[in-house]
């Protein structure tokens, strides 16, 4: 892989306290010519699937060569492994909690290592605080293969093994398919994990969420201020809105809710 310099940032730190920031600054002194994008700092505290499903859906948007961290880490300071994944023409760095999970299942031939302490002693880290592996072992680490001068395979030991997803892909079933919501976005859209492509073969698609049956419009705008809608949103996937409203709070909905498509209204 040719390095881009670009580095994405993806965590569950939020925008409060200086956490975001000093990882940056960790990868700016180390590669100053680094681009560094901030990718989500919003993801649910300890939720690693969202942070997981945003990578795996945007990764495609960042050139080539990028290189993308991803720090929701409940298991940080334990024996838990970091993944480094080179996939598609990008690097991903991770905890091995299942972040990478929908990733590794989606791409093709990717090849995974386990980061080995014994091999980054060439970086001259300092010794790792407990708490903040995002500063201490992952900004530099990302810095280093963003600059070109080290690869994953002189920092790890490829695996085959690796932590799977925590949420189950979309059964398909005839005439159904059934899936969960991920994420909700701030204007309150529940965003699923059902890839329009599986829809292909339905006449009229309608979601079934919360014991409400949505009819499937092409955008927002087609629906009556209030009125309740499902459609493919930009990334590819289903979601459920409310028009000039919230559809989590119209129907009390969070992340983990099933959502079924089927091809018609039900009885």
């Amino acid at each position: 892989m040719k390095p881009s310099g670009v580095i994405t940032v993806t965590t569950d730190f939020g925008h409060k306290g200086p956490f975001a920031g000093v990882m940056k600054g960790v990868i700016l002194s180390r590669f100053p010519a680094a681009r560094v994008v901030d990718l989500a700092h919003d993801i649910p505290a300890q939720w690693p699937p969202e942070a997981g499903f945003w990578v795996s859906r945007s990764y495609t948007w960042f050139p080539a060569g990028t290189v993308h961290m991803a720090i929701v880490d409940p298991g940080v300071g334990t024996e838990r492994d970091i993944l480094i994944v080179e996939a598609d023409g990008h690097v991903f760095i991770a905890p091995d909690n299942g972040l990478l999970g929908q990733l590794l299942e989606s791409v093709e031939a990717p090849r995974v290592f386990k980061l080995l302490p014994s091999k980054i002693k060439r970086l001259q880290l300092k010794p790792p605080s407990a708490t903040f592996h995002g500063r201490d072992i992952f900004a530099p680490v990302a810095a280093e293969i963003a600059a070109g001068r080290i690869s994953i395979d002189d920092i790890g030991e490829r695996t085959a093994t690796w932590t799977p997803g925590w949420l189950d892909e979309p059964e398909t079933m005839a005439g159904k398919v059934s899936g969960v919501i991920v994420t909700i976005d701030a204007f309150g859209n529940l965003i699923s994990n059902i890839d329009a492509g599986l829809l292909e073969q339905f006449r009229e698609p309608v979601a079934n969420i919360g014991g409400h049956q949505i009819a499937m419009l092409q955008t927002y705008g087609r629906a009556n201020p209030g009125d309740l809608l499902a459609l493919v949103n930009s990334f590819g996937v289903i979601e459920v809105a409310k028009a000039e409203g919230s559809a989590a709070e119209g129907l009390g909905a969070d992340r983990g809710a099933p959502l079924v498509i089927t091809d018609g209204y039900s009885a």
